[in-house]
């Protein structure tokens, strides 16, 4: 699967700040090494920086840690084809943050309704474990998404590093809000809330239930219909 044709050129407009990275990004060397080897263990794969799904003009951001080798780095879409998908659109669709029938697949017809979902990292990593530096160097990207969003209410992060990219893009200490599942912080301009990462491990031990999950989203649902 190759990417989308609007995705940039590595050079790049001269000006403004890119909300996605080029197809080709060389930022991170071990990723775009990582990169290469998977288009040629998987040429069918989607195999680039994977973008947002969703529409700027929305007032929620769902933000997640980086794609899934067989998930959203073989599909294209951000949760798409992995287990965490199943949960996270699952109750998307349940709390009309999407509408449609999510299918594993990018032409599914699912669309995301008043709702983004971005990784913090766009490229996967080996062992799913992007370094400090790569989720740095990553950064202006996740920045840019969320300036254009101007629209924006509340962002969900999906994990500990997915709250500490939000702060730190935000420039927001991190001891003033710590990450815990269910909370929420005052970010001026958004309000944050946290859930653990809607993973396998997750939800096999039962650290997230359903439940658990689907509360964090009618609370968000409450905040920006309030």
């Amino acid at each position: 699967m190759t990417p989308p044709a609007s995705a940039r050129s590595a050079t790049g407009p001269a000006a403004g700040p890119l909300a996605e990275p080029p197809p080709d990004c060389a930022l991170c060397p071990r990723l775009a090494e990582f990169r290469t080897a998977n288009e040629r263990a998987f040429p069918d794969f989607f195999n680039a920086p994977v973008p947002s799904f969703g529409a700027p003009d929305a007032r929620l951001l769902i933000v997640g840690l980086a794609p899934g080798l067989k998930g959203a780095n073989r599909t294209g879409r951000p949760f798409t084809g992995d287990y965490a998908g199943d949960l996270l659109y699952e109750t998307l669709l349940e709390t009309g943050f999407a509408a449609g029938t999510y299918d594993r697949r990018p032409d599914d017809g699912l669309r995301l309704v008043d709702c983004r979902i971005a990784n913090a990292v766009r490229c996967v990593p080996p062992q799913n474990k992007p370094t400090p530096q790569e989720a740095a160097a990553c950064r202006p990207f996740f920045a840019a998404t969320m300036a254009e969003m101007t629209e924006l209410r509340a962002v969900l992060a999906l994990g500990r590093i997915a709250h500490e990219a939000v702060l730190r893009t935000t420039q927001t200490p991190l001891k003033s809000a710590p990450f815990a599942h269910g909370a929420r912080h005052d970010l001026g301009r958004v309000t944050l809330f946290d859930s653990y990462h809607c993973s396998r491990y997750n939800t096999q031990t039962k650290r997230l239930t359903p439940p658990m999950f689907a509360n964090v989203l009618r609370s968000i649902r409450e905040h920006i219909d309030g």
